[in-house]
């Protein structure tokens, strides 16, 4: 007798098999970095709260300061408070008020961190589909995940140059006094011309291709399982990675008008870019650059009206 398998089970097996036999390996690598991205911003921002007002990391930090020790003391105690742990570099994660190497290694290692903990999460259903390829290929368990893995690390690879290209912004913008050594804007005039260019980045033409490209990815290289085959899935992750930080770049330079050590817009603007890149919509990327420009439009008329005279 025949068993015939219903409707319900096909697609109940189907959805198992998304990502491949191998997925649930990537998957788990992918989740241990980003995890490991996150743990160390919440480590960095955790040494912080004790000791500084982290009102002045940027917007939403200030509910943290209810953990803070001196949270009673004056404003002139813990203005005096900062200025004794800052240059001390009191926080591991944070550079003195000199930015001297050791420093900027710390300003990179955080942009690094923050690639994991934003944008690897966002690349998830990308490498769901390389799995998968991978394994319509004949490749099972391991074989089959070191191309997904190499084509995650080639992917980070890209994000880790926009990082050592941030921390080269970030090192010239607190050398000209634009930043403070909160790593936060120090003038309306930073945070709302970042917004406007991020909002108004959301229209283009090379938004909407990279975009398009992150939605529905396609391969160009190998399905075998060889060295050549994992170089391949390098490339592919950076093919990628390409796609995706033509798509972000700008959302992700957010940070720069918000603060760049405030975890709370961290998780905003990493779940912001999450759901733009898994569900195609032509509506809500262009909510995005909209809420982007009227919030720069608000903050430049809030300029104005503060310069205008009485």
């Amino acid at each position: 007798m025949t068993h015939v398998s219903s409707p319900q089970n096909n697609d109940s097996s189907a959805r198992r098999d998304a990502g491949g036999r191998a997925w649930p390996l990537v998957l788990a690598f992918v989740t241990v970095l980003s995890i490991s991205g996150w743990a160390y911003l919440i480590a960095m921002i955790a040494d912080m709260v004790p000791v500084m007002d982290m009102s002045e990391a940027g917007p939403g930090m200030g509910v943290l300061n209810r953990f803070n020790l001196f949270r009673d003391l004056s404003a002139e105690a813990r203005a005096a408070l900062a200025v004794l742990c800052l240059p001390a570099g009191a926080t591991f994660g944070m550079p003195g008020t000199e930015m001297t190497l050791a420093g900027l290694g710390k300003i990179f290692l955080m942009w690094a961190m923050m690639a994991m903990a934003m944008m690897l999460p966002t690349a998830v259903p990308m490498l769901r589909s390389y799995s998968a390829r991978m394994s319509a290929h004949g490749g099972s368990g391991l074989a089959s995940a070191l191309p997904v893995v190499s084509a995650t690390l080639g992917y980070l690879s890209v994000w880790l140059a926009y990082a050592l290209v941030a921390t080269l912004a970030q090192w010239l913008l607190f050398s000209f006094g634009a930043m403070s050594a909160m790593m936060a804007p120090v003038s309306l005039a930073l945070t709302t011309s970042v917004l406007f260019v991020a909002g108004l980045y959301q229209f283009t033409p090379a938004k909407q291709a990279c975009l398009r490209r992150c939605w529905y990815p396609h391969w160009v290289g190998g399905t075998g399982q060889d060295l050549g085959t994992l170089l391949s899935g390098f490339r592919e992750g950076v093919i990628q990675g390409r796609a995706c930080l033509g798509c972000c770049w700008a959302v992700m330079t957010v940070m720069f008008a918000v603060g760049l050590m405030n975890i709370v817009w961290i998780a905003l603007l990493g779940g912001v870019m999450a759901l733009e890149k898994t569900f195609p919509s032509r509506i809500f990327p262009a909510a995005i650059g909209v809420v982007l420009i009227l919030w720069a439009g608000f903050l430049a008329a809030t300029v104005l009206l503060a310069s205008a005279p009485a």
